[in-house]
């Protein structure tokens, strides 16, 4: 016999009368739900809208901002991080929400959206990405007083 015709013999046919009838009958709808969760796990979450019970929620404290090192790795929120855009990581406040971040020191603020967890430094309530931070205060100074206000 050659060796073809024994591997035919070993091998079990899904119609044969010897593969079990359940896994005949469940495989194709198995494999298309496996298929339709893993399409549903892809798709992103949209149109998040933060609870407004957090609206004028105030806080007083340290801001810092990211390192450049940290640029386009994957926030908390998923989205990469772009030190060009107006985002901030704060401890609690939901994804999405927007902020307004005011320096006490000088009178200026900038409007953020949450997209991060952090800062996890003693003492600072909110990271701010370079963009953001050097709108208000001086980058060579690193930290800046400042009270941030859930506005939307």
């Amino acid at each position: 016999m050659s060796p073809t015709r024994r591997l035919q013999n070993m091998m079990i046919r899904l119609d044969s009368w010897r593969f079990p009838y359940f896994l005949r009958v469940s495989t194709a709808p198995a494999v298309f739900s496996l298929f339709a969760l893993f399409v549903y796990g892809c798709t992103g979450t949209t149109g998040y809208k933060p609870s407004p019970d957090w609206v004028g929620y105030e806080e007083t404290g340290m801001a810092s901002y990211y390192a450049m090192n940290m640029q386009h790795r994957k926030t908390a929120s998923g989205e990469p991080l772009n030190n060009q855009s107006m985002t901030a990581a704060h401890k609690t406040l939901p994804f999405g929400t927007q902020v307004l971040v005011k320096n006490l020191a000088n009178g200026k603020s900038v409007r953020v959206r949450i997209n991060d967890r952090g800062p996890f430094v003693k003492g600072r309530i909110i990271d701010l990405t370079r963009t953001a931070f050097s709108r208000i205060a001086s980058l060579d100074r690193g930290l800046a007083k400042v009270e941030v206000k859930v506005v939307k």
